[in-house]
């Protein structure tokens, strides 16, 4: 193993002491483990300004000025999708400034800008932000009692293979295709079972499998009228019936069959997912119950599940 060539300020501490008593410098640099040269310029130095830090380095120039150095972090700022190649590009073109990928990627880091997974979101336009702004100021200052009268509903496909990009591996430099840094993914999605389910501040409905697409009439006979209206009528005479602005659910069938039962339904803006808790509820309960198992076997995962956490 080679000697080192850099004493840390313990080590500098040490070493002037034992020189002061009278030991060799290199029984010093010996018992260190550093090379002769380091303690006779450590000595030197102390002897010179009386002090045992090495004095800074300026180190290589920098190719890239400020103004160079705000160009690249804006051009990333205005387009986040950039890559450090076609930072690189403009760069040149605005400035004729040479320079790699990597040092594009230096200065972005050096002002705090790191290359990250996007976020992934259903797609708003304007009107869909007003509705949604809408429906949050309508029911802003809804009570616990009020809430309290609202059933969530809601559909969701278990796959058995589902590319949530959660997953992570640990791996070296030249083991990306190993056994052991590969997940294998069926190309199809390995099968899945559809579920509905629905709850309230006091309970939920069971779920129900269903099979097939689901359409209006689906969903009227084998949710709607034997599950969700029971649930209902057991909630009081003003409970509320949320469910998304799906084909099946929007259906005329549905909304006269929801007319004649007298169900109030609470108006839902569209592509607003994330507004539904159920939503979050159906996703913990999908990747904790997701191991793989055949698809009879994830259908009694979930129901397990479901009778365990409600």
């Amino acid at each position: 193993m080679p000697p080192r060539r850099r004493l840390s300020a313990v080590d500098r501490g040490r070493a002037l002491s034992w020189i002061h008593d009278g030991v060799c410098m290199r029984e010093v640099a010996r018992r260190l483990a550093v090379s002769h040269s380091v303690i006779q310029r450590l000595r030197d130095r102390f002897e010179t300004t009386g002090r045992a830090e090495e004095r800074p380095r300026p180190g290589r120039p920098r190719i890239t000025s400020r103004q160079d150095d705000r160009f690249v972090c804006l051009a990333a700022l205005r387009n986040r999708s950039l890559t450090s190649n076609d930072l690189r590009g403009q760069l040149r073109m605005a400035a004729n400034v040479r320079v790699s990928d990597q040092m594009i990627r230096n200065r972005l880091h050096e002002a705090s800008l790191h290359s990250r997974r996007p976020a992934v979101r259903t797609p708003l336009t304007q009107a869909h932000r007003r509705a949604r702004v809408e429906w949050c100021r309508r029911h802003l200052r809804w009570t616990r009692q009020q809430w309290s009268r609202v059933l969530f509903t809601d559909e969701s496909c278990f796959t058995l293979s589902h590319p949530d990009g959660r997953v992570r591996v640990w791996g070296r430099q030249g083991e990306r295709f190993i056994d052991g840094t590969v997940q294998e993914r069926n190309r199809y999605g390995g099968g899945s079972v559809m579920v509905w389910g629905g709850f309230h501040l006091q309970g939920r409905t069971p779920l129900h499998l269903a099979h097939g697409i689901l359409t209006g009439v689906h969903y009227r006979n084998e949710i709607l009228q034997p599950i969700a209206i029971p649930v209902l009528r057991a909630m009081g005479v003003r409970s509320t019936l949320q469910d998304d602005n799906a084909t099946p659910h929007r259906a005329c069938i549905v909304t006269n069959f929801l007319g004649q039962q007298g169900v109030q339904r609470m108006q839902w803006p569209a592509n607003s997912p994330d507004l539904a808790p159920i939503e979050h509820l159906l996703d913990v309960r999908g990747r904790r119950v997701r191991d793989n198992h055949p698809l009879p076997e994830m259908w009694l995962s979930l129901v397990s599940y479901s009778c365990r956490n409600g």
